[in-house]
This record gives structure tokens, sequence and C-alpha cells, in this order.
């Protein structure tokens, strides 16, 4: 069999397996199998197999941090805290709260990024509608929808940013005079879909006046770790740093931290953390090293330059829209790789990378698989009990999508170079 279509057919299989997860197994299993089976058949060589896993060492210890800060938040009642205050300042309005939901959600994204608020604040919301006793999900989809569509208000607000710029964005202000335009109307078409398409969930009153319990020493200290990481990953991005060793630092100090004080082993505490979301990364990773290995990169950036030479605007219109419906395939953070890789061979001018990073952090909003920060998500809403079938996302991520979409590519392509 054909070397080429026999990766490819091991990739697309593997991609399937993430999507659909026969027999409920986790989506990690299937990217790892995937990438397993590249190398042993000698479709890929190690070594290249394990560059890419590299590739993805800044994730993980951005990963890491968050998932530490999130279950210690979980741990010592930092969320029921905060749940209590958001269900009492909604006074009885499931709508009021949607909303308030919706504005935290874009200060985590902007200052945390999109998997914080996958992350931190899913747990969090939770708690909120179950303080309130009203039904969760509209406020559950809230995270996840607006982790992608807040995602590029800064540099830090999405992984997959610096994975598409190479680790090399655009200065603060630079990025702020392209982007905030298409931001705002990202974040305001997506509330004004995702709330229209929960109206009927979030009619009647829910529970307010709640006793407020005071935040524990602990729960402080948490409270701490993770104000003092978003200030921290401000001041790395402004100093174009990777984001992930110092997020792993602060978030291993603050559980240190607590567990000194609390006098407990790690051992419950790293037991009760989903860490098969750094095999999926990594899974991923190897997939699109594939891509390069097959030739497929070379191919693309030879397209998108002959595309951008013919007509700029509408390459850069027609690239976002692709790069969109593409993440929903293959995830967005190996998309975002694709999409580095083809711009920089193909000497792209900026309005065509905005519009690939536009697609990459926009795009995934339209399933379950689109993005790292859904499958992180997920996982937290399954352990609340809760379940989305891809079918039952894509139906509300068809109307809340395709609009914000269209609104920010427009808005950065008006806007010029």
């Amino acid at each position: 069999m054909n070397p080429i279509l026999l990766s490819w057919g091991i990739a697309l299989a593997a991609t399937a397996g993430v999507i659909l997860r026969p027999f409920k197994w986790p989506e990690a299993i299937w990217a790892v199998a995937g990438a397993l089976m590249l190398v042993a058949l000698g479709l890929l060589p190690v070594h290249l197999a394990w560059e890419a896993v590299g590739k993805g060492t800044d994730v993980y210890l951005f990963l890491i941090g968050m998932m530490l800060l999130s279950e210690l938040g979980r741990r010592e009642g930092l969320f029921d805290w905060i749940a209590v205050l958001a269900v009492n300042y909604a006074k009885g309005s499931p709508r009021k709260l949607f909303l308030l939901v919706y504005l935290v959600g874009i200060v985590v994204t902007t200052f945390l990024s999109n998997d914080a608020a996958a992350v931190v604040l899913t747990p969090a919301v939770f708690a909120a509608a179950k303080k309130a006793d009203t039904k969760p999900l509209p406020l559950l989809y809230v995270c996840a929808f607006i982790a992608n569509a807040a995602s590029f208000v800064l540099p830090i607000s999405n992984p997959a940013n610096l994975v598409l710029y190479a680790n090399h964005t655009p200065a603060l202000a630079l990025w702020v005079a392209r982007f905030a335009l298409p931001s705002v109307l990202s974040i305001a078409a997506t509330f004004a879909m995702l709330r229209w398409t929960q109206s009927s969930e979030l009619k009647g009153v829910c529970a307010c006046d709640l006793p407020v319990q005071k935040l524990s020493a602990n729960g402080k200290v948490t409270l701490a770790g993770i104000g003092v990481t978003a200030i921290a990953l401000l001041a790395v991005s402004a100093f174009d740093m990777q984001l992930g060793l110092p997020t792993a630092i602060l978030g291993i100090l603050t559980a240190l931290v607590v567990l000194l004080k609390e006098r407990q082993s790690p051992i419950e505490l790293v037991g009760e953390i989903s860490w098969s979301v750094l095999p999926l990364v990594a899974g991923l990773f190897v997939l699109v090293e594939m891509l390069g290995h097959t030739g497929v990169i070379a191919r693309l950036s030879h397209l998108l330059a002959l595309a951008t030479h013919q007509d700029q605007s509408v390459t850069a219109a027609v690239s976002g829209v692709v790069i969109a419906l593409g993440s929903n395939a293959i995830n967005n953070l190996p998309a975002g790789l694709i999409a580095s890789a083809t711009a920089l061979q193909a000497h792209s001018p900026e309005r065509v990378i905005d519009a690939l990073l536009i697609g990459v952090d926009l795009g995934p909003n339209l399933s379950i698989t689109g993005s790292l920060a859904t499958i992180l998500w997920l996982s937290s809403i399954r352990r609340e009990g809760e379940e989305v079938t891809f079918m039952q996302f894509f139906k509300v991520g068809l109307a809340v999508m395709l609009p914000a979409l269209l609104l920010a590519l427009g808005a950065r392509l008006v806007m010029g170079n």
C-alpha cells in the first residue's frame, strides 16, 4: 500500500476516534494510538516523532500549571465561594447569571487564556448553577464558547496564538490595534447568538440571597496564586517569552504552599487531575508532523503564496474560513502549527496571517473537538456528571460560530494592512 495513503488513513482514523470516542474511550487513546502506529509501521521516523512531541513542551507546562490551580480551587472551596457571590449578584434571574458568567469568562480568557477559562472557570460555573438551583448547561456553554470567542483579545489569550506566530507575536500595542475591533465583534456576536439559542432554558427564577461562607486561608492562597499567575502571564507576554514554564512554576508553588499548610501528601491532589490531556496534545503534534513529512505543508505553502499574489484580501478571507472549519477536523492546536508552517514558507503578509489566526481561534466553536480548551471543558463537565454529545454541541455551534467568524474576519480585512 502507498505509504502516503496509509499515513493519511491512520491520521484520519485517529482523528475520527478523537471526535467520536468509540466505546467512550478517552480522546487521548485514539490520538496516541495513531501516533504510535505511524512510528511502528515506519511511516514516520522515530526522531521526527520525538521532535514533534518536544514542540508541545510549552503547552504541556502551561496545562500542568493551570490544572493544578483549578484542582486547588475546587478542593479549597474557592469555586463554591465565587459561585455564591455570583448567584447572589444575579438576584434570582438566570438571565443575569448568564450575563455575569459571560463577563467573567471574557476576563478569565483575556488574561489567563482560553484553556484557563475551560479548566478554572467551568467548575466554578457548575457550582454556581448548583447553588442557584438552575439548569447548568446554558451556563456551562458560556465557558466553552467564550473561551474561543475572546481568545485573540491579547497574545496570551490562547496558546495557539503563540504557535501560529512561532513564538514571535506582534508587539502588544500593535496586536491591540489589529485585533481590538474583531475581538469586540466576536465577543458580542457570540453572546447574542448563544443567548438566543439558550433563551428557553433561561426562563424562570433561580435561588438568591444565599449565605456567604468565609473563604478559607488555603482558598485565599489559591486565589492569590491565580491572580499572580495572571499578572505573570501579562509580564511574560510583554517580554515575548514562552508562557508554559512560569505557569507551571506558579501552579506548583501554589500547590506546595497549600499542601505544606495542610501537611498533606500531593498524591491525592495529583490523582484528581485529568492528565490524559497531555498525551492527547502530544499525539496531535505527531499527527501534524506526519503532514510535513509527506510534503503536504510544502504544497499548501505554494498554493497560499500563489493565491496571495493574485488577490490578498480574498486569500485572507478564504484562508480564515478554511482553517476555521479545518480546526474542527484536526483540532486548532495542530491546525495552528500547519497554518504557521504554511504561512512562514509562503512569506504571507500580516493580513493573511491575522485572518488565519482568527480562524484558528474562533473556528473551533463549531464542535467539541475544535480546540484544546473545549476538550478540557468536556473533561471538566464530565467530572460533574454532565455530558454533551458531538451533535448537541454542533447544533449550538453552527448558530454561534459562523456569524462571529464572518464579522471578525470582515472587520480585520476592512482595516487593511
